[in-house]
């Protein structure tokens, strides 16, 4: 195990953001947190890389030298060309020479910046400019990866290339620890961690996740509860909390859930709890 949070609270004045969460990151393993907006994703990344102090619970992170974080901004200096980026942060690592320019070089290839290496980083596209910050937090080898929604905005073939950069870095010994809001990329993670104002919905893999969802989702153009539903595509999808069997099931039909519709679900329950004895 290289980095641990156990039972961790995390309070700002009345707020809650964390509340008992517990998560660990072990050596060649992505973890991916997964949460709407203000369900506490930020924050937890924060406290790994010791920006935010736990109000109770307790948190292992390596020192910060074996660490790399790329945080929810543009991650880079908009002046600096690429390598200019690269080679500044290399150096606060303490790469120099031939074994910076090396990684220095390995890094804009995997990242498929080669034909913007000269660029300032204020003349990159929003994928190429994502791309760049994650190289920069990965370019000293750290123990320890934080990445907080390093997909988000990016167009589809940077996404590929930014998940191909962390697969390669768990395969080569990393924890990586990522929030996201692409449920699809979480899918691909070895372990997921939904989380909702602040408290832990579900935890696991992916199939583990999908095995302990007990509830029930099915399809139907108009919902029975509205309040329980959420539209995918022209349909609209809606959860039965355990205990509880879909009305009129002639008219709807029961589904094999997805990640999305787990998330949702776990998210309704949580916020609707007397509609499980509707």
């Amino acid at each position: 195990m290289i980095a641990s949070a156990t039972s961790v609270s995390v309070q700002f004045g009345d707020t809650v953001a964390l509340d008992e969460v517990t998560v660990e990151l072990r050596p060649g393993t992505v973890v991916a947190v997964v949460g709407g907006d203000g369900a506490g994703k930020t924050t937890l990344l924060r406290t790994f890389a010791r920006e935010v102090i736990p109000s109770s619970g307790r948190v292992i992170a390596p020192d910060k030298a074996t660490m790399g974080f790329l945080p929810a901004g543009p991650g880079s200096w908009s002046a600096l060309t690429v390598r200019q980026n690269l080679d500044f942060v290399g150096g606060i690592y303490g790469l120099s020479g031939e074994a910076l320019t090396e990684r220095r070089e390995e890094m804009i290839t995997r990242a498929g910046l080669g034909v913007a290496a000269d660029r300032p980083a204020s003349a990159l596209s929003g994928g190429m400019r994502r791309k760049l910050a994650a190289s920069m937090a990965m370019i000293h080898r750290p123990q320890l990866i934080i990445l907080d929604e390093p997909s988000t905005g990016v167009d589809p073939v940077s996404r590929i290339d930014l998940w191909r950069m962390i697969s390669e870095s768990a395969a080569d010994g990393a924890a990586v620890i990522m929030s996201t809001t692409y449920l699809d990329e979480a899918e691909r993670a070895g372990e997921l961690l939904v989380l909702d104002g602040g408290r832990t919905l579900a935890q696991g893999s992916y199939d583990d996740v999908r095995a302990g969802f007990a509830g029930t989702v099915t399809t139907a153009p108009q919902p029975a509860r509205g309040e329980w539903s959420w539209r995918r595509g022209h349909d609209r999808h809606e959860y039965w909390p355990p205990g509880t069997a879909p009305t009129d099931p002639g008219q709807r039909t029961a589904i094999t859930p997805d990640l999305e519709d787990i998330v949702i679900s776990l998210s309704l329950e949580r916020q609707l709890p007397s509609g499980a004895s509707t």
